[in-house]
């Protein structure tokens, strides 16, 4: 029989999706979400697309497709299934990402009608392989300034693709190097009245039989730090023409008379609005990375919770591991923070689902704070998971470094989270300028001056009045203690007000600092306050994380369960004070005496929550059949 503890924490975990959750608990199968260790390249490469046809056969690849063409559940609920698929081999997630998220994805969110009909149903069969082919040798994160071009051809209606410099070369590219018969090609769209900007044109690249079609020249980018089984490539056109149909047009068309046409005039927005339509990506690679840091905590707290080293005085046997406050204070601060960026994650999903799922209304303003937290979570939740699957490794010592007990290849796999899907540092610059400027400058109606000009408190302060359960929030924060008060620092109130406090401040100096700028200046002043901006980006994403778990927190019914998760998310709290205890001290939130409060009530906690280890791992829902690591067991 369950423990009702973990059921309700688990329910509280699942969310909106609680149902999609469950069913991939029950049918994910290890036979194939799972790769062996040792593979070759090759062999490897192998397994992932005979899995990710396995997959689709399930009828996994027609999550959060449109319903009118046979897709299933929301559109959101494609992130729940790529948090889920992170428990299995991440190679496997990868490829699954690419095929259904990124190409098909960008088939049904930059596409319209006639691209639907003619290819979704194969592409959620996976009986057309394709890829995303948008960074290049020379553009990564400056997506407007990529360099290959998708010329008109009036006089045959044509568009001819071209590579024009060794730069504009498309790398790093999924499904490219093996399997991908058709790309989704972002280039310079040129017809004879000018350039209109970034536009994605479908391009195929294969022939049946799996040769390169002529003028596509593709190259395998090799043996890569992790993520053995994708088959990351490069693609080159030289004069490639396709129909004028291709061009993916939900943003923009050529007509029959030959014009560029878009019901969206400024060409900065229609490109941003046009980016805007694939954040799904960023929500996915976020949940997905916190997702495989919940597999490496529930591997090593299971471990720790057996393996027995050294023995106290008078004792019979060694002590169990996870006894040692060290082990604790390794782990169980990593785990709250875990648990606490699942709310925040299932917030943005669920925002997401608002404002682009079938049917929602247009809302500007909503999708840029979208994509700024969105940035700002996805780069904090995989340096998480960097940072939580390295301290799993060294918990389990010699042994987390074998093959068999799944951390290392974790971490490897992991590690490229850091930077595709947008470079973390780049999000976060991204998330502080949407606080600052609320996107303005991507709109064309702010210059320099008044792009950092603008004092971002109040948009701070609206955007958090917005979020869902404000009220429960704010009667916390109301019964928090003062600053020069020295007791009550383990209580979510106070943490709170200091996360809050640390927030607004940070933005409000970082502000006022910009200023000064001028046309003349703005770039360096702005490039001189990088450590301010970085961390104004931080700590309010911080803030929302914190928030959107005690929203989760304050919807449970009292009892054990919601208990148990105040103190985690407590822990939470305070380690992250902890660890930026130099500020609080610095601009007098916090004295010396409550400073080391803040640290004994973190060891307190993590002994306070040391019996409730297991509980709480449990509850995360990491299928069994997908911890294969023999220590775990």
């Amino acid at each position: 029989m369950s423990d009702p503890i973990v059921t309700e924490l688990r329910d509280t975990l699942d969310g909106r999706w609680a149902e999609l959750r469950r069913r991939a608990r029950d049918e994910l199968s290890a036979d194939w979400m799972l790769a062996p260790y040792g593979l070759s390249i090759a062999e490897h490469r192998e397994l992932t697309t005979k899995s990710l046809q396995r997959i689709a056969d399930e009828g996994y690849g027609r999550v959060g497709f449109p319903t009118a063409f046979g897709g299933e559940f929301d559109y959101a609920a494609s992130c729940v299934l790529f948090e889920m698929q992170a428990f299995g081999d991440l190679s496997l997630l990868v490829k699954v990402g690419v095929q259904f998220g990124l190409f098909g994805g960008a088939v049904a969110r930059l596409g319209t009608e006639r691209h639907h009909a003619a290819y979704l149903k194969d592409i959620m069969a996976a009986k057309l392989l394709g890829s995303f082919a948008m960074t290049e040798v020379g553009h990564g994160s400056n997506v407007q300034a990529l360099e290959t071009t998708a010329t008109y051809d009036d006089s045959t209606h044509e568009l001819i693709i071209d590579t024009p410099t060794e730069s504009a070369v498309k790398t790093y590219i999924g499904n490219a190097a093996k399997d991908a018969r058709m790309a989704v090609v972002f280039a310079q769209l040129q017809t004879a009245e000018g350039g209109h900007g970034v536009h994605a044109v479908l391009v195929p690249v294969r022939d049946e039989a799996g040769n390169p079609l002529p003028g596509v020249t593709i190259g395998d980018n090799g043996v890569k730090g992790g993520l053995p089984g994708v088959d990351n490539g490069t693609f080159a056109f030289q004069q490639v023409r396709v129909p004028k149909d291709n061009l993916l047009d939900a943003f923009g068309d050529i007509d029959d008379d030959g014009k560029y046409v878009s019901s969206i005039d400024n060409p900065d927005r229609r490109f941003f609005t046009m980016l805007g339509t694939l954040v799904r990506g960023r929500v996915c690679v976020g949940g997905g990375s916190g997702a495989a840091a919940k597999k490496a905590l529930a591997i090593a707290i299971r471990y720790g919770s057996t393996r027995r080293q050294f023995s106290a005085p008078g004792a019979e046997q060694e002590n169990v591991i996870l006894d040692y406050l060290a082990h604790q204070r390794n782990l169980l601060p990593r785990l709250a923070k875990a648990y606490a960026l699942s709310f925040a994650q299932n917030a943005v999903t669920e925002r997401l689902q608002e404002l682009q799922g079938e049917g929602a209304e247009p809302d500007q303003e909503g999708q840029r704070e979208l994509e700024s937290r969105v940035a700002g979570l996805k780069a904090v939740t995989t340096w998480h998971a960097l940072d939580t699957i390295q301290a799993c490794r060294e918990a389990c010592g010699g042994a987390g470094y074998m093959a068999e007990n799944q951390l290392v290849q974790m971490h490897a796999d992991v590690d490229v989270f850091a930077t595709f899907e947008g470079d973390n540092t780049v999000l976060l610059q991204l998330a502080a300028k949407g606080l600052l400027t609320d996107y303005k400058e991507m709109w064309g109606d702010l210059d320099a001056m008044g792009m950092v000009g603008k004092i971002a408190g109040q948009l701070g302060d609206r955007l958090v009045e917005r979020t869902a359960g404000r009220a429960g929030l704010q009667r916390l924060i109301d019964t928090a203690t003062g600053r020069d008060d020295d007791t009550a620092t383990d209580s979510l109130p106070w943490a709170l007000s200091m996360f809050e406090q640390r927030a607004e401040h940070v933005l409000e100096t970082l502000g006022n600092r910009l200023r000064k700028a001028t046309k003349d200046n703005a770039f360096e002043l702005f490039n001189a306050a990088q450590d301010h901006v970085l961390f104004a980006a931080r700590v309010h994403i911080d803030r929302c994380v914190l928030e959107a778990a005690l929203e989760a927190h304050e919807a449970m019914t009292s009892g054990a369960a919601k208990d148990l998760l105040g103190r985690v998310l407590t822990l939470y709290a305070l380690s992250s004070i902890e660890q930026d205890k130099a500020w609080f001290i610095e601009h007098g939130r916090i004295n010396a005496t409550r400073s080391r409060a803040v640290t004994a009530s973190v060891n307190d906690l993590c002994r306070e929550l040391r019996p409730h280890a297991l509980t709480l791992v449990d509850a995360l829902g990491v299928p069994d059949e997908l911890i294969t690591a023999p220590i775990a067991q």
